[in-house]
């Protein structure tokens, strides 16, 4: 079977060679981003979610991106069993059904054009976000405890955007720093509460019909990519200069939402 129609299969429409070249082009330097991603520094994840609209339907994209992000979860909970802060986690739980139960009612809701510029303009939000938060400057050295009011806030807003563009990263950074969490346990923290979160979203995606068989043997073919992406996460996240690399992720992520809106 030509690689062409493999994909076109895959993605359920009709590929020319040039088009099969760029999608595929496309989806793998998504998933590979992914797995940086969820091992490394988590800007990387907006941007794989405006690539995946780029070549699916922006509802269908969701579905289909999530259980990539599963496969990376995997492999983050693996490398990050031991840096967890439980506590940090069972804070957002009471806010998480009513945000994944609102972005579900979005979903059924709004027509493909809309979701499109949605998650654009949910990337855009989320990276100003981030660079309010670097203009504040660092976290404090020692956590500091939010009121449940907050926890419920951001519990409700990660799991709205999380269900609505799979993009509650941001939203988790805003929590995670502001309790002040050293790195490694930032990073299994966020991967563990994430990995929970994209198991629960899965019977969402199958009961608004957004999930089908050939999203899981698109995931299955990206996940060399995820797995390649994670390994180089791994390996630099105590030796690149953050600072810097979370700059270009963000410039990145902000150009790839402008796209989605103008388009």
């Amino acid at each position: 079977m030509p690689v062409e129609q493999l994909l076109g299969d895959l993605l359920g429409r009709d590929l020319t060679g040039t088009d099969a070249v760029l999608a595929a082009a496309v989806l793998l330097l998504a998933a590979f981003g992914v797995g940086f991603a969820k091992t490394a520094i988590g800007g990387l994840g907006t941007v794989a979610v405006a690539l995946f609209a780029f070549v699916l339907p922006a509802r269908e994209s969701t579905a289909a991106l999530l259980l990539v992000l599963l496969v990376g979860d995997v492999i983050a909970v693996t490398r990050y069993r031991k840096h967890v802060d439980w506590a940090l986690i069972r804070g957002l739980l009471p806010g998480l059904l009513p945000g994944l139960l609102v972005g579900t009612g979005l979903l059924a809701l709004l027509s493909d054009d809309v979701m499109q510029r949605g998650i654009g303009i949910i990337v855009l939000l989320l990276v100003g976000l981030q660079l309010w938060l670097r203009r504040r400057g660092a976290a404090p050295a020692e956590p500091r405890p939010w009121s449940w009011p907050a926890r419920l806030g951001v519990g409700t807003a990660a799991g709205t955007t999380t269900m609505v563009a799979n993009a509650g990263g941001p939203v988790m950074t805003l929590y995670l720093l502001g309790q002040g969490v050293p790195k490694h346990r930032f990073v299994g923290t966020n991967a563990w509460f994430f990995f929970g979160l994209n198991l629960c979203k899965v019977p969402f995606s199958i009961g608004l019909g957004l999930m089908e068989p050939r999203h899981l043997l698109l995931a299955l073919v990206l996940a060399p990519a995820v797995g390649l992406g994670a390994w180089l996460g791994i390996s630099v996240i105590n030796r690149i200069r953050q600072q810097a690399f979370e700059l270009a992720v963000l410039g990145a992520a902000a150009l790839s939402a402008v796209a989605l809106v103008l388009t």
